[in-house]
């Protein structure tokens, strides 16, 4: 059983920057892809961006590109999510997922969560 708790959400301005943290408790970290997803009221959770097992590979929505940045420490069993520039639009609850396949791509892909982190940003 894996189990996530993130951490570093808050009440920030327009512009301003976060970084979120969720730490796994798993034997071997590196054997799970993370990702971040996020979900704003009334609407789905979407996928935020992605990293594969060791790193190599990101994925990031369209949205976020060029503002946050997805990494991972193996040894500290943790991923991160840089946020920059925050908008209005980034206003959500963001969850961290883990999955044992290479890259998880969609909600259907990710079978670990957890229990989320409110994000809101002021105009």
């Amino acid at each position: 059983q894996v189990q996530l708790v993130e951490s570093g959400g808050g009440l920030v301005q327009a512009g301003a920057s976060l970084r979120l943290s969720c730490v796994a408790s798993v034997r071997t970290f590196s054997d799970y892809s993370m990702a971040w997803f996020r979900q704003a009221p009334g609407k789905e959770r979407e996928l935020v961006a992605a990293i594969s097992w060791i790193g190599g590979s990101t994925y990031y929505t369209d949205s976020v590109k060029g503002r946050f940045t997805i990494s991972r420490d193996n040894a500290k069993n943790t991923v991160y999510l840089q946020m920059k520039s925050l908008n209005v639009e980034d206003t959500a609850v963001y969850y961290c997922a883990a999955d044992r396949r290479a890259l998880i791509r969609g909600r259907m892909d990710s079978s670990y969560w957890g229990q989320g982190t409110q994000v809101t940003v002021s105009s």
